[in-house]
């Protein structure tokens, strides 16, 4: 099995937190990324695999799959435990609907702020972003993750978001304390943790700013 990802590939990276926690062996490939050019050229084989031309791109024999949602779901499919998706059907399907507002409706929030937008478009964002964080962290509750009382692909997928929601000054507030301490759970967890370093030594390596709460994966 191969995964084709990037160095900064927020989709790439909930697929290897989840080929972590289920203990699937996989090699992992980088392809090229250039700060001014992004991923062009683009990887002759993700080019190929994907007519949106982008990572991750998952290859196991036959098989060629893209979109970090749909490769999830093969993973639960080949390895069922530990399950990734909560077993009961309402449950499941409120797990996969915040895995789907975390890629679609948060990250694009997120985006807006990327590049240098305007003031207006930035303090939308940024408004939308908290707004954003108070559901979820009402959602959470006092369950120790966002869908039940084991980690799911849903807190894998925000995790992520809000990772680079931190990167694009859209932080998690102080005023949802119950999300902070979500967060620090998730870091703690080795899968994350090894992904979120990979993040931060790119980042540290091109002279990036990372995230504060990632601070300490920074190597001395």
């Amino acid at each position: 099995m191969r995964l084709y990802s990037g160095p900064l590939s927020m989709f790439g990276a909930k697929a290897r937190i989840a080929l972590l926690e289920k203990g699937i062996a996989c090699e992992i490939v980088n392809v090229p990324f250039d700060w001014d050019r992004g991923y062009d050229p683009k990887h002759a084989e993700v080019a190929r695999i994907n007519p949106k031309r982008q990572v991750p791109v998952l290859v196991d024999g036959d098989l060629e799959l893209f979109d970090s949602s749909l490769i999830f779901e093969y993973f639960e499919d080949i390895k069922p435990e530990p399950a990734l998706w909560p077993r009961e059907a309402k449950a499941r399907a409120r797990a996969r609907l915040t895995e789907l507002k975390s890629d679609e409706v948060f990250f694009p929030i997120i985006m807006k702020l990327m590049g240098r937008p305007g003031e207006d478009v930035a303090r939308a964002a940024r408004e939308n972003a908290q707004r954003f964080h108070a559901d979820i962290e009402q959602q959470l509750g006092d369950r120790a993750f966002l869908c039940g009382d084991a980690l799911s692909y849903a807190d894998i997928a925000f995790y992520l978001a809000q990772l680079w929601g931190e990167r694009w000054t859209a932080p998690m507030p102080q005023s949802a304390p119950r999300l902070l301490a979500w967060r620090e759970r998730m870091t703690r967890r080795a899968s994350v943790r090894e992904a979120a370093a990979t993040i931060v030594a790119y980042l540290v390596s091109q002279d990036q700013p990372i995230p504060p709460f990632l601070a300490e994966l920074k190597a001395p």
